[in-house]
């Protein structure tokens, strides 16, 4: 297949050591910016070395990754590092919905990491013009948001209430055995909204999910969707929520209701074993934690399972194994094709780029993806937050809204605080 153009220009690759730049969302300039950070660790980057260009029709992830390989296999590259991470990286953020156009996929020319206490510098350039950038942390007057306002609900709450008591009904008559349906809030701000802003006040409060900014998309999710070193890889399932409590003793009853739901650990069995089946197609080896355990976040509380696999040679790249895995039942539904056709049906609004996998990938094909969960879309001004629920059989429309209630407080709380 004939490639555009922008994967055959020669690039050059340079990654050095240097040491640690401390807030590594610190660095970002306004424009053109992306991370992805857990922690202090991860990466930031700006400019653009490379762009997959957005294509006319829907393409499929297993085709973007093998562009991207291709892309970052073909450059000239110096790696005085040599850890994930370092060399070229292209951030990746995809659709939800395999029939959408809409992903985007980046090559930045700078990159400043950090990994088991070690930092990096990357320049992506093209033969002969490298130069390393005057490296300048933004003013911190940047870190306060523009007052903002709820302006809008996609769709209203009565009517999403309606979508899922309807999608319920045929769950009960065996159409599916689990839809993931989302809602949306629009939010209209006094000035530009920065997206480096958002992601500061994020990563504050949920340090241990991943910290994404993508073209506008910025978020923290607790889903890790696929990591890949070498040949190993692993995926964090999540399926079935609750609120946390006010006090020690609510969350501890909260936390005891979730372990013992049936609903919610229904639910989670469906997403554990979609991850598992998609694993078993690539790896040798694949297991999962007998049991699920508890993850406790800032404001809700999830059914968290493990799984790690064991890759043959030579390794899927992670972003080859994000498209295999994608979308899982913890965000589509299953069986998968019925799932997202209720979702085509039923959700007032695309998704875009919402749930779908975000991450990065390197050129030996180690990198991370999580799922866009928690996050909101930003054009300018304005933004759209999105938040979704596993549905089954059991399922109440009055718990779902109370549960996509919390789940969009996180991402609104950064726009609007």
């Amino acid at each position: 297949m004939s490639q555009p153009d922008v994967l055959r220009q020669e690039l050059v690759a340079w990654s050095v050591e240097v040491g640690d730049p401390g807030d590594l969302l610190s660095w970002l300039p306004a424009g053109k910016a992306f991370a992805f950070l857990r922690g202090h660790d991860g990466i930031v980057g700006w400019g653009e070395a490379a762009r997959l260009p957005a294509a006319s029709t829907a393409r499929s992830g297993a085709a973007v990754a093998s562009e991207v390989d291709e892309l970052l296999t073909g450059m000239t590259v110096r790696d005085d590092v040599g850890l994930p991470g370092s060399g070229p990286v292209a951030i990746a953020s995809l659709v939800f919905d395999p029939r959408a156009t809409g992903s985007v996929v980046v090559v930045p020319k700078v990159v400043l990491g950090r990994r088991d206490g070690r930092s990096w510098l990357t320049l992506v350039t093209p033969p002969g013009a490298v130069q390393v950038p005057a490296l300048r942390r933004r003013p911190h007057a940047a870190r306060h948001p523009v007052p903002a306002r709820v302006s809008g609900q996609v769709p209203a709450e009565d009517t999403w209430r309606e979508a899922v008591a309807g999608a319920v009904v045929r769950l009960r008559a065996g159409e599916l055995d689990k839809v993931v349906l989302a809602r949306a809030l629009d939010v209209e701000a006094e000035a530009p909204v920065d997206a480096r802003v958002v992601a500061a006040k994020l990563a504050e409060r949920f340090p241990s999910c991943f910290t994404y900014v993508c073209d506008g998309l910025v978020g923290a999710s607790p889903e890790l969707l696929v990591r890949r070193l070498g040949r190993q890889a692993e995926s964090l399932v999540l399926a079935g929520s609750s609120r946390r409590g006010s006090t020690p003793d609510e969350d501890a009853d909260l936390e005891r209701a979730l372990a013992s739901s049936a609903k919610d650990l229904h639910e989670h069995r469906l997403a554990v074993e979609s991850v598992r089946q998609a694993l078993e197609m690539v790896a040798s080896e694949v297991e999962t934690d007998p049991a699920p355990q508890l993850l406790r976040l800032a404001n809700v509380i999830h059914l968290a399972t493990h799984a790690q696999a064991w890759l043959p040679t030579p390794p899927p790249s992670a972003l080859a194994l994000a498209a295999a895995l994608h979308p899982t039942a913890a965000v589509g539904g299953t069986p998968r094709g019925p799932a997202l056709d209720m979702i085509r049906e039923l959700e007032s609004a695309p998704r875009g780029r919402y749930a779908g996998p975000v991450g990065w990938v390197d050129a030996h094909g180690d990198g991370e993806f999580a799922i866009a969960l928690r996050c909101a879309q930003l054009d300018g001004s304005r933004a759209r937050v999105w938040a979704g629920a596993g549905i089954v059989a059991e399922s109440d429309p009055d718990a779902e809204v109370a549960e996509t209630t919390v789940k969009l407080e996180a991402a609104l709380t950064a726009l609007l605080s």
